[in-house]
């Protein structure tokens, strides 16, 4: 793996894995996919969430007795980039309902290779937030970075960027080190390698295009 303090891997349980081996396989059927991918979704998310300031709270308990607890010390937001980050959102919703929603959609330009904005959507005091970025796919990187420069260019500060992956190449987390050093990723898992078309070895085939049923893009391939 790569060494950056900004990488949180998930602890990587024999429980994880064979979580892992049911999704990763290209023969598992759609409804055991977003199954087992929620269930992985959900570690990712109360990570992220635990990467978050608190501050201490008092509450009197039903037998009267003081707890000496926590709350979240700021705001916070969340912005999938569409579509594969939209699975994250209904899972972050269910934990962590009326939480603010932004909308990023960038998408690789079939003959440059370059990642293109053509939508963003963000709620107007996100500057004073911190944002949860929701993007199961980290490969070359491109994408990644041109929506946290989305969130930068909208006011967000750096470091209170945290991307909630499901799956990173080497050469994904060492580009987002080396230009964002400042945002946090959290993933399940960190793949071999990068093959020559850019796709992630092993790999997970499309998360998008697997989790909401549209193609098998690369799953059987």
């Amino acid at each position: 793996m790569t060494a950056t303090p900004h990488v949180h891997l998930l602890p990587q349980t024999d429980q994880l894995r064979a979580i892992h081996t049911i999704i990763r396989d290209r023969d598992c059927a759609r409804e055991d996919f977003v199954f087992y991918a929620r269930r992985v979704m959900r570690l990712l998310l109360e990570h992220g969430l635990d990467l978050l300031p608190f501050t201490k709270k008092q509450v009197t308990t039903p037998v009267g007795v003081t707890y000496d607890g926590l709350e979240f010390a700021t705001k916070i937001c969340a912005v999938p980039v569409i579509r594969a980050g939209e699975a994250l959102e209904g899972e972050l919703r269910d934990i962590h309902p009326g939480i603010r929603i932004g909308k990023i959609l960038i998408q690789r330009d079939k003959r440059t290779k370059l990642p293109h904005l053509y939508y963003s959507h963000l709620p107007e005091d996100i500057a004073d937030r911190y944002v949860l970025l929701l993007e199961p796919m980290l490969a070359t990187a491109g994408s990644a970075l041109a929506a946290i420069d989305v969130l930068k260019d909208a006011g967000v500060s750096e470091d209170r960027i945290i991307m909630v992956n499901f799956i990173a190449s080497p050469e994904g987390i060492a580009r987002v080190g080396a230009e964002r050093p400042h945002v946090k990723i959290v993933t399940s898992a960190v793949e071999e390698r990068l093959n020559e078309h850019a796709f992630m070895i092993p790999g997970i085939g499309d998360f998008g295009d697997r989790y909401f049923g549209t193609t098998d893009c690369g799953a059987r391939a």
